[in-house]
């Protein structure tokens, strides 16, 4: 183990490497929104002060640009050192095939087992008992967001919930607001269908289907009233003709939208514009009615390279991203939970803690990165795009997605 290594995992300050054994490591992410770049820095510039180098890999897009770019790239032989991936079933084949690094002796030296809160994020990052993976982060997608700029331009109070959002939307639309900010591809729209599902159709018919994977549930009457409440969010969203995430979660900071459905990270968009919790936006996790949260999120996984002193850096700076200095300041920027729980996260503003009393009651649920196959999660998402550019019925919609769930691995 190199001094650098045994310097993190003892917690103590960082070691600088010498230019005789400084390493470059490519870095792989599709972190390129303003929030994600600045949250991403804090990474490269921790890894930069040893004396090593973070060679930027930022890959335009989203996830579902960059996973089969990344993935093509170690399946091809050109591996980068190391890569964002959701924690979760992601990269099991490439794992099952010995392309990623084992990093079970970091996990241990670093005391992984007792600190990554929930346990289910390591267990995500484990197979056969080895770990392939550090977490960083967690996400949850079940929040709205909401524009206090726009509600004031209507002369109403800020709803409380999801129901009274709705309630809102007319004198949103009649002051010339767009009620629903929602970007055009597959995987926001399944975001938000998720967050109603489990708002609207409750706890019991979400884990029925999402961890259940039970399509009777998914054909009942609690996803049918899930269904309606997605058809309406459709009608509100009409007006949004933006692409990316974050264009529309710009329409909420701007007041153009009153409100968006996205994970936490949002909330890095609203700090990197300035924006105060509570001032100019709300959140309201769970849309208000059901708060509690999937815990998704990113993690990074090291593709095995043939050479000992890369894999020896590649080992060094998975400890680093989950050192404690480092956590604090990536997810304050991020704006996503801590993996560690025992980091003081005091400075974090009233969304945060909002996620870390719902995580501190134990009122979590496994991701669908973790529940469902890669193959699964691109169906629904299909699904979802195709529901939400057209006109289908929420009751074609829902046999559509009980067939899916019925397969689902």
């Amino acid at each position: 183990m190199s001094k650098t290594l045994k310097s993190l995992l003892l917690g103590t300050a960082l070691t600088a490497a010498s230019a005789a054994n400084a390493v470059e490591l490519e870095v792989t992410h599709w972190w390129t929104s303003g929030g994600e770049a600045a949250a991403v820095s804090k990474f490269a510039d921790a890894w930069n002060a040893t004396g090593n180098t973070w060679v930027d890999g930022a890959i335009a897009g989203s996830g579902d640009t960059a996973r089969p770019i990344i993935i093509s790239r170690i399946l091809g032989g050109d591996p980068m050192a190391a890569t964002q991936l959701n924690h979760g079933r992601q990269a099991q084949e490439l794992i099952e095939a010995g392309m990623l690094l084992d990093l079970t002796d970091v996990a241990e030296a670093g005391g992984w087992a007792d600190i990554v809160n929930p346990p289910s994020l390591l267990d995500a990052c484990t197979l056969d008992g080895k770990i392939y993976c550090v977490p960083v982060n967690i996400h949850s997608a079940q929040w709205i967001w909401l524009s206090h700029a726009a509600y004031e331009k209507a002369g109403l109070e800020v709803p409380a919930n999801w129901t009274e959002f709705e309630e809102s939307a007319a004198a949103l639309q009649e002051a010339g607001v767009v009620p629903l900010a929602m970007g055009q591809q597959g995987w926001q729209q399944n975001i938000a269908f998720g967050a109603i599902t489990l708002a609207v159709a409750g706890l019991d018919a979400w884990k029925g289907v999402n961890v259940d994977k039970n399509a009777d549930v998914a054909r009942g009457p609690e996803y049918t009233k899930a269904f309606e409440a997605v058809a309406e969010a459709r009608a509100l969203a009409r007006e949004s003709n933006v692409q990316d995430w974050n264009q529309a979660t710009n329409m909420v900071i701007t007041g153009a939208a009153g409100a968006q459905i996205m994970g936490d990270w949002a909330q890095g968009e609203f700090s990197l514009a300035g924006k105060v919790e509570g001032t100019d936006y709300s959140c309201l996790p769970g849309l208000g009615l059901n708060p509690v949260l999937d815990t998704g999120g990113d993690a990074f996984y090291f593709p095995v390279i043939d050479d000992p002193e890369v894999a020896a850096a590649q080992k060094e700076l998975a400890a680093l991203l989950i050192s404690p200095e480092i956590q604090v300041a990536f997810n304050l920027s991020k704006g996503s939970l801590p993996v560690r729980g025992d980091i003081d996260m005091s400075s974090a503003n009233g969304c945060m803690q909002k996620g870390l009393q719902i995580l501190s009651d134990g009122g979590v649920l496994p991701s669908n990165d973790i529940t469902f196959s890669q193959d699964t999660t691109l169906q629904l998402e299909d699904l979802q795009a195709q529901f939400w550019s057209s006109d289908m019925s929420a009751v074609d919609a829902q046999a559509a997605y009980a067939a899916i769930i019925e397969d689902a691995d």
